[in-house]
């Protein structure tokens, strides 16, 4: 069991480090996305390039990596194995070996995670983070309000307490990594979703996704 534990941790972290902006913004030939907007290498930054399809596909990429890190093991080995891959994921994401441990801030690999280890606390993470973006057009807020949502969902809503342990850590890691977007959301200057950073900001900003 431990063995098997460490093994979903260990491939969960290298699935989840893959880094699909920065592999699709050059396959693109848009150069490294680290040195455009925030210098995030997820969605919301490659969107600050104009190309929306781009954009997309690196939050599929994202999530996906998630999700199938958690569908994999919990198929292979059970759904506590899964849990830990899908949470290795996310923190592969966040802290990826090739980057020198300087990736995203684990929102949509967060979202495909919650929804491949428990479907219902996913759907809604999700739908909380769409109608808070539409609400308020601000990534960031969106997903610090979704990660409350979602181990809330898992608890009262599928009573799967293993799940909502998850959605629990996972939400603390993507709060903790967000600290620099609440001080801007307290002071009124976390832009909106497509908005352009000033380039004061565009130089001190760690990523946002």
């Amino acid at each position: 069991m431990l063995m098997s534990l460490q093994i979903a941790t260990v491939c969960g972290y290298l699935l989840g480090s893959i880094p699909f902006g920065l592999v699709l913004t050059r396959m693109a030939g848009l150069g490294d996305i680290r040195k455009i907007g925030s210098g995030n290498i997820g969605a919301t930054n490659v969107l600050r390039t104009g190309r929306k399809g781009l954009a997309f596909m690196t939050l599929i990429g994202d999530a996906g990596k998630g999700a199938f890190a958690a569908l994999l093991f919990t198929h292979l080995a059970g759904v506590e194995q899964g849990i830990f891959a899908g949470g290795a994921a996310v923190i592969g994401h966040m802290f990826p070996i090739w980057l020198r441990f300087k990736g995203g801030k684990g929102v949509a690999t967060t979202l495909g995670t919650l929804a491949a280890v428990n479907w219902i606390m996913g759907l809604c993470a999700a739908l909380t983070w769409l109608v808070m973006a539409l609400i308020f057009r601000i990534s960031s807020l969106s997903a610090l309000i979704a990660m409350i949502a979602a181990p809330l969902a898992a608890f009262f809503i599928a009573n799967d307490p293993g799940a909502g342990w998850l959605g629990v850590f996972l939400a603390v890691i993507v709060w903790a990594a967000h600290h620099a977007n609440i001080g801007r959301l307290l002071r009124g200057e976390e832009p909106k979703i497509g908005q352009k950073k000033k380039q004061s900001e565009e130089d001190s900003a760690p990523p946002e996704n």
